[in-house]
């Protein structure tokens, strides 16, 4: 039997739409110019394309923010391919197309929100001028009215989005009416004749974007490349399809990420988790639905943190960090469960409450400074007030029970440092109480004043039914995962690659396995970490049911890892190269690029400014400047990353196409060795260093 196309080993690129610079686009990349791109990596012998997500996210720059899981981004549509623009007499909206161009054309990374702006603006005006046309195709049997029926979908996105610019591009949890909706009341509001311009006008955009990216997608099959899109997991809190269907979600809690050495508080993402329960009702027809709207466009898919099919990490609304999260679902100590170890119902309190002495408020303040002992006692005589009960006569403290998280802490209006310091001893805890008795151990609870208090026997107790509660876990977390990622498996023929970075449980690459789910293995952090050395894993060693790669659109790029991050020593040892020099050049990246793609992985996919890397022309000044993100941090530089030049000029640089073709082995390959990575002088060239980072 023969090799299918599914299982052929592949070289690809990833790039976002945006980054790209064609002849034609305005300031930013646009769909038609991935078609282009294609043209280019055929010639160097690259066979799949992936994409970071392209839907609609609104004023947000980041792709993983979406305001839809359906809607493309308007960003990334070609506004001179409408065939509305050719209608009007006299060039008016070319000249205007021109002029966006001129504005945004020259930046080094493309102007997100200014951008979106003048593009959302000039289609409005040429709807304006084409509506009754427009109209008439959304009429019965009309082209317009066909591709609404082939698209349902639309008329719920086409409401919210209405709605949204109505309310200044507010999240519908603060809109002045409809911010709570049933399926009749949207279907009421898109029937709304007096509003039906209004509806069709996100109507027509989304029809030509998907027009225009229909075409890229032939357009790439027909050359043999595969085009793989990116489908986050989770949702936008403000989003059409938490709006629209608030029951398939838990608005209650917060998807994020456990503590770890890099986010001690861990991490809160702000979007809701999902209720798999309420969706299991009728089939999780919504992933369906998503998955078939992706596979008009895609051959493979990427699966958004794959970890969180199996089990989420979720805190409450309540608390800004993810400090006192929990892993959902998981398995609950129960009231009887403690009791059964000897814990009383003070002990139960002692050990899931936080406990206050008196004298370490004040210690808390007059160790803060900058306050006298008058100062300090007027404070601590407002934390008392404000945010803690005295349990009887004793010099111990609650929390009020109006306090319901790190929020309601900050909202008391308190002197900074008394802030912090309830802030901090708001984790201290063994357990927190999610449901009436039912509790869950918090991620430092080893640190808790509860359970250094308790005896050796009890804690010795106390730790074997967390682990049996965790290996439990375990295994309904395994069953989930399987059944969930079935689900997907089986209602598309579209290849899926699973993103399984982080804390990985031993179920999720044995469940990948079993549906022939493509892992991902980043060099850098594919290591033996729990043997001495933390050796690199040997590139033959790599799964073939696996995506290979050096760096991700939220890691440093190559370069900046070997010049800035990287153990030199350790990695050219294990490469075999011992004479690697310390500053990256393209001798160095010929190197490391040709070791890497012998990889036993079946896709071996670089970002494409690790494959511009190869050519001297292509090196900014600062390589932090060639990142696509900058995780935990929020400005106007993170996913606005540019190619340094356009598809037209990268194709003429023979030597790159040379090095990529070799690498690809679409050209007869070209011995490496030290030699050829003798240290080069980088060329420098005018691109802006990131904007100031910012927490998010």
């Amino acid at each position: 039997m023969g090799i299918t196309q599914q299982e052929q080993r592949k070289v690809g690129v990833v790039v976002p739409v945006g980054a790209l610079r064609g002849e034609k686009s305005i300031g930013v990349g646009e769909f038609p110019d991935l078609i282009a791109f294609a043209g280019l990596c055929k010639k160097m012998g690259i066979g799949l394309i992936q994409l970071l997500p392209v839907n609609d996210t609104g004023y947000e720059s980041s792709p993983y923010s979406a305001l839809t899981a359906f809607a493309l981004h308007p960003l990334y549509l070609r506004i001179g391919d409408l065939p509305e623009v050719a209608l009007v007499k006299g060039n008016l909206f070319v000249g205007k197309i021109e002029e966006i161009g001129k504005k945004f054309g020259n930046e080094p990374r493309f102007s997100y929100q200014g951008l979106l702006r003048a593009k959302m603006n000039l289609l409005r005006e040429i709807y304006t001028a084409n509506e009754n046309s427009i109209a008439d195709k959304a009429k019965k049997g009309g082209s317009l009215a066909l591709w609404i029926n082939k698209n349902s979908w639309v008329k719920e996105y086409a409401v919210y989005r209405r709605l949204k610019e109505a309310n200044g591009e507010k999240s519908w949890k603060e809109w002045t009416s409809h911010s709570t909706v049933t399926a009749a009341d949207i279907d009421a509001l898109w029937k709304d004749t007096a509003l039906r311009g209004e509806h069709l006008f996100w109507v027509w955009v989304q029809e030509a974007l998907d027009t225009q990216f229909h075409k890229v997608a032939t357009a790439l099959a027909e050359l043999g490349i595969l085009l793989e899109g990116d489908l986050p997991i989770l949702m936008n809190e403000d989003s059409c399809d938490v709006w629209a269907n608030p029951a398939y979600f838990n608005l209650g809690l917060s998807a994020g990420a456990p503590p770890d050495m890099y986010s001690p508080a861990g991490q809160n993402w702000g979007f809701p988790t999902y209720n798999w329960q309420v969706q299991s009702k009728d089939a999780y027809g919504w992933w369906k639905r998503r998955l078939q709207a992706a596979e008009k466009y895609y051959h493979a898919y990427r699966i958004d943190h794959v970890l969180g099919f199996f089990r989420i990490w979720a805190s409450r609304r309540e608390d800004n960090s993810s400090v006192l999260g929990r892993y959902d679902p998981y398995l609950p100590v129960t009231q009887k469960d403690l009791e059964d170890l000897g814990f009383d119902d003070g002990r139960i309190r002692w050990i899931s409450r936080p406990h206050i002495p008196t004298g370490e408020v004040w210690d808390s303040l007059k160790d803060s400074g900058g306050m006298d002992p008058g100062t300090v006692a007027a404070e601590v005589e407002q934390v008392f007030t404000k945010a803690l009960d005295r349990i009887g006569k004793e010099e111990l403290w609650l929390f009020k029970d109006s306090i319901r998280g790190e929020k309601d802490i900050e909202a008391l209006g308190l002197h900074p440092a008394a802030t912090v310091y309830l802030r901090g001893v708001w984790g201290n805890r063994l357990f927190l109480e999610y449901e009436k008795g039912t509790y869950s151990p918090v991620w430092y609870y080893r640190d808790s004043r509860g359970y250094a208090s308790l005896a050796e026997g009890e804690r010795n107790a106390l730790d074997e039914l967390l682990e049996k509660q965790r290996q439990d876990s375990e295994e309904k977390w395994e069953t989930e995962g399987k059944q969930l990622l079935k689900v997907l498996t089986t209602s598309s023929s579209m290849i899926p690659c699973a993103e399984d970075l982080g804390a990985v449980p031993d179920c999720v690459p044995r469940v990948l396995t079993s549906l022939k789910i493509l892992g991902l293995r980043v060099v850098r952090w594919f290591r033996a970490w729990d043997k001495e050395g933390q050796p690199y894993i040997p590139f033959e060693a790599y799964p073939e049911l696996s995506v290979c790669t050096p760096s991700v659109h939220d890691s440093s790029t190559l370069r900046e890892w070997w010049d800035r991050e990287a153990d030199q020593h350790v990695f050219s040892g294990f490469i075999g190269v011992p004479s690697l020099p310390k500053v990256y050049n393209p001798g160095t990246a010929k190197i490391i690029l040709q070791k890497i793609v012998a990889a036993t992985s079946r896709y071996r996919v670089f970002q494409i400014q690790d494959l511009l890397h190869l050519s001297l022309k292509w090196y900014a000044q600062d390589s932090a400047s060639e990142r696509i993100n900058v995780p935990g941090t929020t400005n106007d530089f993170n996913w606005t990353y540019r190619l340094p030049g356009t598809i037209a000029d990268i194709a003429q640089d023979e030597e790159l196409v040379r090095a990529v073709a070799a690498l690809t082995g679409a050209t007869p390959d070209e011995k490496a060795d030290a030699a050829s990575a003798k240290t080069v002088t980088v060329k420098k060239t005018a691109v802006k260093a990131p904007a100031k980072k910012g927490k998010k």
